[in-house]
């Protein structure tokens, strides 16, 4: 299996843009907790690395988003369940590779809904999830023009795959990217 360092370089070689790479940072330790929590734990690294590896391709390629990075993971030989659960996260948008396993399922319901919850807690005093509360994200998500480019209808998606209500979503997801905000706070490239 890839290494996380491996992967990392990787990212790197595709992506410049410290948005992308500090993207990619939130979804690994978010996959990292989420697996812990899951009781997946012992595939925390796995998780992590799909995290890390999930928008390899967007920033050189967005219009082949989740099609152009199964090529690029292929060609290095990244293992085959990192490089379906990364494109899984695509589906119906770019690709028709269906979350099945729960990996790939939280994968797709926290990529956007990560995305909205930064949004949220930039717009506090405080600039920190370590404060912020469901009923902030629910004020925001229900504003379509707050963080537009996160989509509503598949982080609702995302919940429903993985029998959730929205609510425990946003909550759970707050929880993980609070555990890790130290890291991507202080994340330069």
């Amino acid at each position: 299996m890839i290494t996380r360092d491996e992967a990392w370089e990787l990212l790197k070689e595709y992506n410049r843009e410290h948005f992308h790479l500090k993207h990619a940072i939130i979804l690994e330790g978010v996959m990292r907790y989420f697996a812990r929590e899951l009781g997946y734990g012992d595939e925390e690294e796995l998780w992590g690395i799909v995290g890390l590896l999930h928008d390899l391709d967007f920033e050189m390629y967005p219009q082949e988003h989740c099609i152009k990075e199964q090529e690029i993971m292929r060609e290095r030989g990244v293992d085959e369940r990192i490089i379906r659960a990364a494109a899984s996260h695509g589906y119906s948008l770019t690709v028709d590779i269906k979350p099945e396993h729960e990996m790939e399922k939280v994968l797709y319901a926290v990529d956007e809904l990560t995305g909205l919850i930064g949004a949220v807690a930039i717009m506090r005093p405080s600039k920190s999830v370590k404060d912020l509360e469901l009923k902030s994200v629910k004020k925001k998500f229900k504003t379509p023009n707050f963080a537009a480019g996160c989509s509503r209808e598949v982080i609702e998606r995302g919940a429903e795959m993985l029998g959730w209500e929205l609510d425990d979503l946003i909550e759970k997801t707050i929880l993980a990217m609070r555990s890790i905000e130290d890291i991507y706070e202080n994340f330069s490239a």
